[in-house]
């Protein structure tokens, strides 16, 4: 199936039309990726129930090589649960998740999380926070200092390097475990509303960040938010989710070009993908209430 085609909700509800929409001008600008049809991982009719309770029901899909793919829906849908299984943190009740073919059992360094709480060590610095995984996998200190001073660049801390966690703003915090993340050079970043605790502007300015980072190094990210223009800024395609039990109730492609500023959000093509998912993740969340 197309990432441009709706996809029906696995129940076998029929699927909201997408909107028609034509590509930015920046678009032509972009060089096709031809692995960018690759696989990297699957989810195959994955479900989780908790004391007899079913969370997530029947979720089948695919992640494909240096996308990113946002995940929508209304509270308690199984969004962060699905994003877990994935990180190897939780395991389904039901069904498997496969990275290159084999089925996912535990955490490991080739994925990458990025969570809503700040979860540095309040203990170390920036650098040492950044260090961490590096650190506990061997690697020579020397480069160890490389890769963080590539990274401090990257989300814009110089200056900040010796600062403790306690000493730093909230997106501050959370531009250094973004940094942690991609200093241990992950296949996949995992990122469970990394912004959702940050006012607005500071919001912005990340969602700019992270996605002006992703377009130079074009890592596989699913992410994980409650916001819609969130979703479609970041994203090249957006999957809702169901109310509970959460099931992929459609898919719908993001067909904005890169590089992608911030003004895209004022855009009619951006607008159009915001009625339109308004509308399906509103049925959802009635359903829900």
């Amino acid at each position: 199936m197309s990432a441009a085609e709706p996809r029906a909700e696995q129940s076998g509800a029929m699927a909201i039309p997408t909107v028609t929409l034509h590509t930015s001008e920046s678009e032509g600008t972009e060089q096709a990726d031809p692995r960018a049809n690759e696989v990297v991982f699957d989810l195959q009719d994955v479900s989780v129930a908790y004391f007899g309770r079913v969370a997530v029901e029947g979720v089948s899909l695919e992640v494909h090589r240096h996308g990113i793919t946002a995940l929508i829906g209304p509270s308690g849908c199984g969004k962060s649960t699905l994003l877990r299984i994935v990180a190897g943190l939780d395991t389904p009740t039901g069904g498997e998740v496969r990275l290159d073919g084999q089925t996912v059992r535990r955490p490991g360094a080739d994925r990458g999380m990025v969570f809503q709480s700040y979860t540095l060590f309040p203990w170390l610095t920036v650098v040492e926070n950044i260090c961490f995984g590096l650190r506990e996998k061997g690697m020579p200190q020397a480069r160890q200092a490389e890769m963080a001073a590539h990274y401090v660049d990257k989300v814009g801390l110089r200056g900040f390097e010796r600062h403790y966690p306690k000493m730093l703003s909230g997106g501050m915090q959370q531009r250094t475990a973004i940094a942690r993340a991609l200093a241990n050079e992950p296949r996949i970043l995992l990122l469970d509303e990394p912004f959702g605790a940050l006012d607005n502007q500071t919001r912005a300015l990340m969602q700019e960040l992270l996605l002006s980072i992703w377009e130079s190094e074009r890592k596989t990210v699913l992410f994980v938010t409650h916001d819609i223009e969130e979703a479609i800024f970041m994203a090249n395609r957006v999957l809702v989710m169901s109310a509970r039990p959460g099931r992929i109730k459609a898919e719908v492609a993001v067909p904005l070009g890169h590089p992608r500023h911030y003004t895209v959000k004022t855009s009619p093509e951006f607008s159009a993908l915001k009625a339109q998912l308004t509308e399906q993740i509103r049925v959802e969340a009635l359903k829900a209430a």
